[in-house]
């Protein structure tokens, strides 16, 4: 699939309003995801669906397809650029009424995607969602669509070009999934590396633009790039993401999400959408500059329900709350756990940074165990598994140990013989002075 800036970077946008659809901004969006794929905008015609019904060969009306030809044919336009999705029937239809390029919404995002792409990974993806978006639009535009003779021993009808294409797209398609699955089985060799040291797993997610690379820089001290544009962010990016108690986790940026997500790329995406659903917390990044973020917060929740993320722990950062803050707007979300922060100008990091801990450790039970000098390995699990607090030797050799640990390796303990009865009675002591303390 050639991107479009190898055809004409010069477009007409037709955005066709859906009085039914209850996004107030979806103009500003579709002429952000054209200037995304560096288009070059000359004019935008907005048309206004009256009911539900889709037209059979157009999808808008007869009329306000020739009103639509008209206006190509006075200003030259050789790219039109619609923001719904349209059947291939009616992208043909189109293109042979305006005698121009016609590109629906999923066929921008997807030029978008292929200029996004830099990692091999990636490449491959974005290669694997074309084609199986192209494999439905392949025409009968061709000259020579006589049969193919075959050679000695070959002989008879043949295939028509169509047929030959639609056989090589498939072949490419087999050997594209293939790759994928070779990358997949690397990126699950790091994965599980991960999972034996036990090292937690945070997943930076929202709709697209909402400053999530911005917080990954401030997070991890990085320099990735950034800009004001939909999908900066295509490749995933893993950094060390420094806890409380002298822990860390791995944070990973993630492709920004949007209305109406191309089944295509969500299939395309799946190894790389695994991790977030493999994660042990959600960063959810909302821009409060936007007037319908509300809107956007249900569309990202959907995205996570349908790649089996739905359930993560998540916390809510309301970013770039220096250009829009009014609590009264998202009272209601507050069940969940949230923070305000200011990706550009540093605000309210280190906050989110305590916050994330405080969600890691929940679980975490206050200890108390006294070690001998001979169970210096238990010690050294201790320091490596749990958050210590302190420690204090006595002249005997016999060191005191208070930490926090988690539930699973106060049962190794338990396990070990480490923690009996009166062991148990004596960390709920410790618990209380704690508290109190």
């Amino acid at each position: 699939m050639a991107s479009i800036n190898t055809i004409n970077n010069k477009a007409l946008l037709v955005h066709v309003g859906d009085k039914f659809l209850d996004i107030n901004n979806s103009k500003e969006e579709f002429q952000d995801l054209a200037s995304s794929a560096n288009i070059d905008i000359l004019n935008t015609i907005y048309l206004t669906k009256k009911n539900k019904n889709v037209g059979i060969k157009y999808f808008i009306g007869t009329g306000e397809a020739e009103m639509l030809q008209k206006e190509v044919k006075r200003f030259g336009h050789k790219l039109v650029i619609f923001n719904i999705d349209l059947s291939p029937s009616q992208e043909r239809n189109l293109e042979l009424l305006f005698s121009a390029r016609v590109i629906d919404r999923t066929g921008l995002i997807l030029d978008i995607f292929s200029q996004r792409a830099f990692s091999h990974e990636g490449k491959l993806q974005v290669e694997l969602a074309q084609l199986n978006y192209l494999s439905t639009r392949l025409v009968r535009g061709w000259s020579h669509l006589e049969r193919q003779k075959g050679g000695i021993g070959l002989r008879g009808p043949g295939e028509t070009q169509l047929e030959t294409d639609r056989r090589l797209i498939r072949a490419r398609i087999k050997t594209l999934q293939k790759r994928l699955v070779k990358v997949g089985n690397q990126r699950n060799l790091s994965r599980n590396q991960r999972l034996k040291q036990n090292i937690p797993r945070v997943s930076i997610v929202g709709y697209t633009n909402a400053g999530k690379s911005s917080l990954f820089n401030r997070l991890t001290g990085m320099n990735t790039l950034s800009e004001d544009k939909l999908f900066a962010t295509l490749d995933p990016i893993h950094r060390r993401l420094d806890l409380d108690f002298k822990k860390n986790a791995v944070i990973s940026d993630t492709v920004g999400f949007i209305r109406g997500l191309p089944h295509h790329l969500v299939e395309s995406f799946k190894s790389t959408l695994s991790e977030v659903a493999e994660s042990n917390l959600l960063l959810h990044v909302i821009d409060l500059s936007d007037d319908n973020f509300l809107s956007y917060i249900n569309e990202v929740n959907d995205v996570l329900d349908s790649i089996g993320a739905k359930n993560i722990p998540k916390i809510l950062v309301f970013n770039k709350i220096d250009q829009n803050y009014n609590p009264e707007n998202f009272l209601h979300l507050q069940k969940d756990s949230f923070c305000y922060v200011s990706a550009k100008t540093g605000y309210g990091i280190e906050a989110l940074r305590k916050l994330i801990s405080d969600k890691f450790f929940d679980n975490y039970e206050y200890m108390s165990l006294e070690l001998s000098t001979s169970q210096n390995d238990m010690r050294s699990s201790i320091y490596q598994n749990c958050n210590v607090i302190d420690e204090t030797f006595a002249k005997s050799g016999h060191m005191k140990i208070n930490f926090m640990a988690s539930k699973s390796y106060i049962k190794y303990l338990t396990k070990k013989g480490y923690i009996d009865g009166d062991l148990q009675k004596n960390q709920k002591n410790s618990e209380e002075i704690h508290k109190t303390g």
